[in-house]
């Protein structure tokens, strides 16, 4: 199966995350994504404007496993796997000294990457559910997980607090705890925001129990050191923003998979240039033979042949070795990543770019993308350009379960465009518009917005299946305004 979620990163990227869940009686999981991009003529992005390395720079990819998923109620239970793998570790490091302290950070961040789903999970379940009148109960029982799993974790350090310990595992702990007590309180505010936008009436009532476990928070970050937002100080809210950064890439680095990127298709291509060199040789052989059989050695007529077959050998090279890259550049990739769990390899990733005329785009795709009359009429004149973005996923769903402590359904590719580089000629953001005037003036000037759309159209294949998806940004001079699902 795939899953795919956009949204809005900054004003200029936007962020696909795409889940390739695996199946376990399968060794070898491939995925298709292909994703057309109708790109206005206006805009100017052509193959000459816009290169295969103007768009690897504008795309950043990271591989990562998707976080086991447990709810807030599992893990706040007595004998929950995740406590307990992580209080396991905790005897070990006891135990054995500096050799257990890498399963001791190993399991703190997976504990902590963990629970962040599982908060963000409950939040979301409770803020959207179908059942208004279960809402006061749920918060509640949030309320009381939450603090029984940081009381939980937070009774450890002085267990681990001891002179055997080294003290880079105390620190690692500590990370933890950081973090940990940084996603409760976020969430919890992130709650609080979600009542009052969908259940008013429910923020009402909760609104002391998740201030009060806001609050505890805050205190305890503070009685233990750690940096906690201020109000109107920039400088200090900088550093917490900084922190914040830091320890979520430090608790979610055991989920990143490694990966490392190589052309592809590199031998087949050599395979195929060297065709291309035998063909123009064929070529300038058979006239010099010719030439020399009619006429003989050291002859004008022969002289000609030799250089006009020369001339021509080399345009058949060129011309052959364009007609190669291209049949090549359908069937092969720009670049293959080999993603990595512990050093070992657990599948590839294969991407290519490529700009496509209209033509060669399948019907199934333009029907999809349903293009209005007024656009058809004026693509005429100048059309659409399409930027064909093919994405070939291999996942080995044995070697992830043999490598990796913890059950997972798949991988995330979490990738980001940045469309900074198809702002440069758009028109300014602000466009003048006249009106009837009121009373004695004969018109008004009002200011609208110019903007531009940008059309994204997925085709998702696994499994002998196939479906789409369609997503139409909205841009201006100043960025992204609006994405939206069609």
């Amino acid at each position: 199966m795939i899953d795919i979620q956009v949204r809005i990163h900054d004003h200029f990227s936007v962020e696909f995350k795409t889940g390739y869940v695996t199946r376990e009686e399968r060794s070898a999981n491939e995925f298709l994504m292909n994703t057309w991009l109708f790109i206005p003529h206006s805009l100017d992005i052509t193959p000459s404007t816009y290169s295969k390395r103007d768009f690897y720079k504008d795309v950043k990819s990271n591989i990562r496993l998707i976080t086991p998923v447990y709810s807030l109620q599992e893990i706040a239970a007595d004998r929950s796997l995740p406590f307990r793998l992580l209080e396991e570790a905790f005897h070990a490091l006891l135990a054995a000294g500096a050799p257990a302290i890498d399963e001791h950070e190993y399991q703190i961040k997976m504990f902590a990457a963990i629970l962040k789903s599982a908060l963000r999970q409950e939040v979301d379940h409770i803020v959207h559910n179908p059942v208004a009148i279960d809402r006061e109960y749920l918060v509640a029982r949030y309320v009381e997980r939450a603090r029984a799993i940081t009381r939980r974790y937070r009774a450890a350090r002085r267990m681990i607090n001891v002179s055997t310990v080294p003290p880079n595992a105390i620190s690692y702990y500590l990370f933890g705890d950081e973090y940990i007590s940084n996603l409760v309180e976020f969430h919890t505010f992130r709650l609080m925001e979600g009542l009052q936008r969908e259940t008013p009436a429910c923020l009402v009532v909760t609104r002391e129990a998740l201030r009060s476990l806001a609050g505890e928070e805050r205190a305890y970050k503070r009685e233990r050191g750690y940096l906690v937002a201020g109000e109107d100080d920039r400088e200090h809210n900088r550093s917490v923003i900084y922190r914040l950064g830091m320890l979520k890439k430090y608790a979610e680095s055991e989920l990143f998979l490694r990966s490392s990127r190589r052309r592809d298709g590199v031998w087949i291509e050599q395979v195929y240039y060297s065709l291309a060199a035998g063909l123009s040789m064929i070529f300038a052989t058979v006239i010099s033979f010719s030439f020399l059989r009619s006429f003989g050695n050291f002859t004008m007529p022969l002289f000609v042949a030799l250089v006009v077959s020369y001339m021509l050998k080399d345009r058949i090279k060129e011309l052959s070795r364009y007609y190669f890259v291209h049949r090549l550049g359908r069937r092969y990739f720009d670049h293959k990543t080999t993603i990595r769990l512990q050093e070992n390899v657990v599948g590839w990733i294969k991407e290519g770019f490529d700009f496509v005329p209209e033509d060669h785009v399948p019907g199934e795709v333009m029907n999809t993308r349903a293009r209005p009359d007024l656009l058809e009429a004026s693509n005429r004149v100048g059309s659409e350009r399409i930027i064909l973005y093919r994405k070939l996923v291999r996942v080995d769903a044995a070697a992830l379960a043999r490598y990796n402590r913890y059950g997972t359904s798949g991988v995330n590719d979490i990738t980001r465009l940045n469309v900074a580089g198809f702002l440069g000629k758009m028109d300014s953001r602000e466009y003048n518009l006249y009106i009837t005037g009121k009373q004695d003036k004969p018109y008004d000037k009002v200011v609208g917005e110019k903007v531009y759309y940008l059309n994204l159209l997925m085709q998702f294949r696994h499994d002998g299946r196939e479906h789409y998806r369609r997503f139409r940004l909205m841009l201006t001079r100043d960025g992204i305004q609006e994405i939206q699902e069609l």
